[in-house]
Formats: C-alpha cells, sequence, structure tokens
C-alpha cells in the first residue's frame, strides 16, 4: 500500500519533509493514506471527481496551492501519462525541490525509473514494499523534456495522454454512434462522455434540444470542449453514479466503464445504469454499449420495462432500454 512505502520513505531519511513549501500530493486516490504527512502543508491535486472529493471531504487543500518544496507523484498506470505527469511535476517545483514517484510494480514503477534514469534524473534511494517502490528524484529538471500537449486522432478529435482511449475512438462507443437511432430529442446526457467522441454523434440529431456531458476525469472534459463547439451542449466535471440533472432526460447515451484500476468491478457500471434510470423521465430510453460478458441484464430488467438488443458484435452489444421502473 502507498501508505506503508511513504512511512517508510519518511522513517528511513529516504524522504526528508522540507521546511517550507507546500508538499503537493498528485493523483492519489481514495483511500490512500498521506495522514504522516503534516496535513496542513498538503495539497491534493487530481483530475478525477471521486478521488478530489474524497480528500476535499477529509479536509485536505485541493487548490490555491503556494510554492511547493516538494511533489509526490502517485504514479499513474498509463505510462505516456505518467511521463506526462513527471514533467508536470517537476515544472512544479523550484530549483531543489523535491520529486518523489510511488507506484505498484503493476503499474509500471520499474519501467518509469529505468526511463527516469535514461533522462537524467537519477533516482536516489529506491524503497520496494508492498508491491511497489518509491523513490525520490535527483535533477528532476531532466524530465522537462516529456511534457505533452494534446493530440489530434481520427475523426479530428483532441485527446491527451492517459484519457480513456486516447489513441481513438474505441470499438464499443463506434458501434454504439452507428446504432443511434435517426432521431433524438429534447434533453440527452452521455454519462462517461469522456473527450466527446458520442457527445458529437448525440449533436448531430436536430431534434435534441439539450445534452449534459458529465465526465469525471477533469482532462477529458478539457478535450471535450475543445472537441463539442455547439451551444446546446453543457460540461459537467462529476462522478456520473452520482449526478443529479437539473431536469430529468428524454435519453440517456453511455459506453459506461467497468474497471476500477486493473480490477474488472461491473459494480461500477451497474451504478451507472441506476444512475441514467434516475435520471429518465417516465417515458425516457437509455442506449448502451457493454462488453457481452458483462452481467447487467437482471440489473437492467429490475430497472426498465422494456429491454433488448439493438446491436453489437461478438464482443460488444448495444442494448436499448426504456420506461423506467420507479419506486412505489
Amino acid at each position: 500500500m502507498r501508505s506503508a512505502r511513504l512511512e517508510l520513505a519518511l522513517k528511513s531519511g529516504a524522504f526528508v519533509v522540507p521546511e517550507t513549501g507546500d508538499i503537493l500530493v498528485l493523483r492519489p486516490v481514495a483511500g490512500d493514506d498521506l495522514s504522516s504527512l503534516p496535513k496542513a502543508r498538503v495539497v491534493v491535486r487530481t483530475g478525477f471527481r471521486p478521488d478530489h472529493d474524497h480528500f476535499l471531504r477529509q479536509g485536505y487543500r485541493v487548490e490555491g496551492a503556494g510554492p511547493a518544496g516538494a511533489v509526490i507523484l502517485c504514479l499513474p498506470r498509463a505510462k505516456a501519462a505518467a511521463r506526462a505527469m513527471l514533467a508536470e511535476a517537476a515544472a512544479l517545483l523550484p530549483p531543489g525541490g523535491l520529486l518523489a514517484v510511488d507506484g505498484q510494480k503493476t503499474d509500471g514503477i520499474d519501467a518509469v525509473l529505468k526511463d527516469c534514469r535514461a533522462a537524467g534524473a537519477e533516482p536516489g534511494e529506491v524503497l520496494a514494499k508492498a508491491h511497489g517502490k518509491f523513490a525520490v528524484l535527483t535533477r528532476p529538471e531532466a524530465l522537462l523534456g516529456w511534457q505533452q500537449g494534446r493530440s489530434e486522432v481520427e475523426g479530428g478529435f483532441l485527446t491527451a495522454p492517459g484519457v480513456f482511449s486516447a489513441d481513438g475512438p474505441d470499438r464499443g462507443s463506434v458501434l454504439l454512434a452507428e446504432a443511434l437511432p435517426a432521431r433524438l430529442w429534447g434533453r440527452v446526457a452521455d454519462l462517461g462522455a469522456g473527450w466527446g467522441y458520442l457527445s458529437r454523434a448525440i449533436l448531430s440529431r436536430a431534434d435534441v434540444q439539450h445534452l449534459d456531458l458529465v465526465e469525471a476525469e477533469a482532462e477529458a472534459l478539457a478535450c471535450a470542449r475543445l472537441n463539442i463547439s455547439d451551444p446546446r451542449a453543457e460540461f459537467h466535471w462529476a462522478d456520473a453514479t452520482a449526478f443529479k440533472p437539473s431536469r430529468f432526460w428524454d435519453w440517456v447515451v453511455m459506453n459506461p466503464p467497468f474497471h476500477t484500476s486493473r480490477a474488472a468491478d461491473p459494480g461500477l457500471g451497474i451504478a451507472f445504469l441506476q444512475a441514467a434510470q434516475r435520471g429518465l423521465l417516465p417515458g425516457g430510453q437509455l442506449l448502451l454499449v457493454a462488453n457481452r460478458h458483462l452481467p447487467y441484464d437482471r440489473t437492467l430488467t429490475g430497472l426498465f420495462r422494456e429491454v433488448e438488443e439493438i446491436g453489437g458484435d461478438a464482443a460488444f452489444r448495444v442494448i436499448r432500454a426504456a420506461y423506467p421502473i420507479r419506486a412505489r
């Protein structure tokens, strides 16, 4: 666990809290224990809304950082995102500031440390514990060349390192876009909108009056703002599973996630289904794409009066569910 490695680094002297400056902790996840750091000086920065809200509820600052004395990067799984965030972290530090990186072996910490050595940011003492490693990097300024901007993919969409399907639209979303009915109308939601691929397809329907793009990952939503200029679109940095619309929707369209970190978590997709059901009008309809192996059938039939498969391929199915069942 991350807290075990952080505590070991502090006790061994491998990481010494600087006397002045804030301690920026980048991309921790809910459940990470930061209590071994001086809380008054910790600023948590994460673009994932559920994690942001978790640390905010715990009383951590999540914005308004002053000069940083140290940055601790909690390594993301995607290598491109890890390199970009290391460059970002290095840019936040004054000369002599400390940059530490912490990550699980399954998230590629060994490969990242190897790349840091090759770039000239030699890790100091590397501590291994709880299936991961923690290291303070010397010369973090050597990583500034790893900065990455947004890139253009198929269809003229802009994406960024680390967002879902950053190299182009995923197969499930393509199938769902192809299966959208010729006419959508009224108020529509794209739950887990990502960088806007499905939203652009939804907005190609003239009778759509309003589209709520709900996305928990801030960088993905920032890309969606660049990719979608239609005035009918409204952007929400929010956890889709807890989002409450200002008015009920006629349609919900979504390609819900089903992974928490590396582990498959069908419960996450089910929470998306429940959020869609709560937000729809009595005559509303849900259109979604899902991997065929996911156990959504029982949940869907418990939430909607009509459920049918309307498209897909060997790996995915596109489903229409209509007329949400309300508790009496």
